[in-house]
């Protein structure tokens, strides 16, 4: 091979051969050098506030006064599902919806009864009808031959045997009817009854209901006077911790205790709530609710 300029003076160089020289780089290679894990530094100190959530303490002790009128409102709501007339009122529908089943059942069989007796009394009268013809006949000396005349008085003697069991049916068929009537007159006293008594205890349901609604009402407008003057970040901030809390979004920090939680501070806690800004929206760190200082608080 021959040689090739040098950098160097007198000296010449050759070059490397395709299989010793090194790879160059390649566009397409997405390869990253890995990362230092040593130098990942440890998460930030969680803080029990919001750092960039500010409140004027005026408006923070205002959010109690919407919290208390939220649980007021809970209570009341919880007041109406379960008045003691609801469950009065469903143990009184059920025995009236069965009372009721047994009344139709039983103004049924009075009705199927008093087919089955004018069915009765019906065969009764057709026999009555023919053994009034066949005595005519043998009244009138019409049938003269000795044999038609015991042909006759046999029928006529079997026809009176057929009325009196007929009969037996017919009264047999009455007394059962009466007896189901007295049944279904006493049903439909007891059902009128507890009707009454349904009409009694929903009155008194619903004018709970009102008297709990006009409460609901006026808790509800003093609710959205207060929630009109709380900034509109801060109140968006309860109302979401409220629905993740049970209901309590914003509690006193009262003796150095939260009242959503019932759990004391800490001391380091206790420490970075009483050097926090007065307008600084302070969170518990157990419950992270809102904690709202006021001077019961302990600080």
């Amino acid at each position: 091979m021959s040689p090739v300029s040098s950098p160097t003076p007198g000296r010449p160089t050759r070059r490397l051969p395709p299989s010793a020289r090194p790879p160059r780089p390649s566009p397409f290679d997405l390869r990253r050098p890995p990362l230092d894990r040593c130098s990942t530094h440890p998460p930030p100190p969680r803080l029990p506030w919001s750092p960039t959530l500010n409140a004027a303490p005026a408006d923070q002790i205002r959010l109690l006064d919407v919290q208390a009128l939220d649980v007021r409102l809970s209570q009341l709501a919880h007041k109406r599902r379960t008045l003691p007339e609801h469950t009065e009122i469903d143990t009184l529908n059920a025995d009236h919806t069965q009372l009721r089943d047994l009344l139709i059942a039983a103004q049924t069989e009075e009705s199927d009864t008093a087919r089955e007796q004018t069915k009765a009394e019906q065969d009764v009268e057709q026999v009555r009808q023919r053994a009034a013809r066949d005595q005519k006949r043998l009244d009138s000396g019409a049938v003269t031959s000795p044999k038609d005349l015991e042909n006759l008085q046999h029928e006529i003697a079997s026809l009176a045997k057929r009325q009196g069991d007929l009969e037996d049916i017919v009264l047999e068929v009455m007394e059962r009817r009466e007896s189901i009537q007295e049944r279904a007159a006493e049903l439909t006293e007891r059902v009128e009854s507890l009707q009454a008594k349904i009409g009694d205890a929903t009155s008194r349901r619903d004018a709970a209901a009102e008297g709990i609604d006009n409460e609901i009402a006026t808790a509800t407008k003093e609710r959205e006077v207060i929630a009109g003057t709380i900034p509109a970040d801060l109140l968006g901030l309860y109302d979401k911790l409220r629905g993740q809390q049970g209901g309590i979004g914003a509690a006193r920090l009262y003796q150095r205790r939260c009242d959503g939680c019932r759990q004391e501070l800490a001391i380091t806690e206790l420490n970075e709530v009483r050097s926090a800004a007065p307008d600084t929206v302070v969170r518990c760190e157990n419950c992270r609710r809102i904690l709202v200082r006021t001077p019961e608080s302990g600080l």
